[in-house]
């Protein structure tokens, strides 16, 4: 990354994910404490409040999982630190994805750290007893990010075994 138009674009990303992730679960925490579930889309989509004091679909470590996944977050953050900046030149989709990421794992770390309750997680859906782990903003942009970063290095991949393929190919 080493324009100044990237760099405003992933920065960009990650703050629009953070105050977004921010900002809803706020209004989940203030509105849904008081109203549980609110539909949205009959019982397939609706807004329901949780806290997660786990990871991702409820993994939990005992009683110490806050701070094992506070610092979990951190080394994961400075690994992904390290992707950005080698992330070549002209490759907005692979910055899009890690600032998603980033963005994503920033609002979650700043749950961990403002709340002994854990991340605040507020989408529910499913369909009558199938439900989906109840999720955030923060959490929907590491998926996305995660899913568009595995694109990004698949591509890379298969550019670079076509062009080692090229170089002995060549007389």
């Amino acid at each position: 990354m080493v324009n100044a138009a990237e760099r405003r674009l992933f920065w960009g990303t990650l703050v629009a994910v953070v105050v977004s992730d921010f900002a809803t679960k706020l209004i989940a925490e203030s509105f849904l404490a008081r109203r549980l579930p609110l539909q949205v889309i009959g019982d397939t989509v609706q807004f329901r409040l949780v806290y997660n004091e786990g990871a991702a679909f409820g993994l939990h470590l005992g009683d110490n999982s806050r701070w094992i996944f506070l610092g979990l977050a951190i080394i994961a953050l400075f690994v992904l630190a390290s992707l950005v900046r080698g992330t070549r030149p002209g490759d907005r989709f692979r910055l899009v994805a890690l600032a998603l990421v980033c963005g994503g794992a920033v609002g979650n770390l700043i749950d961990r750290i403002r709340s002994a309750q854990g991340v605040v997680d507020f989408v529910d859906v499913g369909i009558g007893a199938w439900r989906w782990p109840t999720f955030n903003v923060a959490d929907s942009a590491i998926t996305i990010g995660a899913i568009a970063l595995g694109l990004s290095l698949w591509q890379e991949g298969r550019a670079q075994q076509r062009a080692k393929e090229a170089r002995a190919a060549e007389p």
